[in-house]
């Protein structure tokens, strides 16, 4: 892997890219989250390659097959290509949380497939994830920032288990419009 390292947006997909309906893997079922083309975008401007990270246990649940993930997957890419985003790459774990693997967020495994890839400054990435889980995988990586998009969760003190050196509330575009030094520390890199 020659050349230089490249920072990485890392997102999860359902409750970040796309709203959580529960299991989503029906193009129909698919609507993105308001403001996230706007957010991708700024990521992208802000010199981020922009990967997801997302545990579809649907799969091993036998809810829809990997055939159905593939469709999705490949459709919601060329919605956000048609928009001026381009997403790097896709990572999944299609594994129920009894098959104790290591790519199911909060395990780190599926950063690090993405690190066998490409060449990625974790230190200079971010993570934003909707869920404890998300931001404990990408910690574990070694990504030093966090961005939870769940109100919710901090009401409850998840912030109190995560020492990242940032951790905040706010939507992706929200991330981006109210912490704008967030997105542009690492454009020397």
């Amino acid at each position: 892997m020659p050349g230089n390292k490249v920072k990485v947006a890392f997102l999860d997909r359902d409750g970040v890219i796309n709203k959580d309906t529960g299991y989503t893997y029906k193009i129909d079922d698919f609507e993105f989250t308001d403001g996230c083309i706007a957010g991708l975008k700024a990521l992208q401007a802000s010199g981020y390659k922009i990967i997801v990270v997302t545990n579809q246990s649907g799969i091993g649940r036998g809810y829809y097959s990997e055939a159905d993930y593939q469709e999705l997957t490949h459709w919601y890419r060329e919605q956000l290509t048609r928009q001026g985003v381009k997403l790097t790459d896709v990572f999944y774990c299609p594994h129920t949380p009894e098959d104790n693997c290591n790519c199911r967020k909060p395990a780190e495994g599926l950063f690090l497939q993405a690190a066998e890839r490409y060449r990625i400054d974790f230190s200079a990435s971010l993570m934003v994830g909707d869920k404890l889980s998300d931001l404990q995988a990408a910690q574990k990586a070694g990504v030093s920032r966090l961005v939870l998009v769940n109100p919710a969760l901090l009401k409850k003190g998840v912030a109190h288990h995560i020492s990242g050196d940032e951790l905040l509330e706010a939507s992706l575009t929200e991330s981006v419009e109210q912490y704008p030094s967030l997105f542009e520390f690492s454009k020397t890199l």
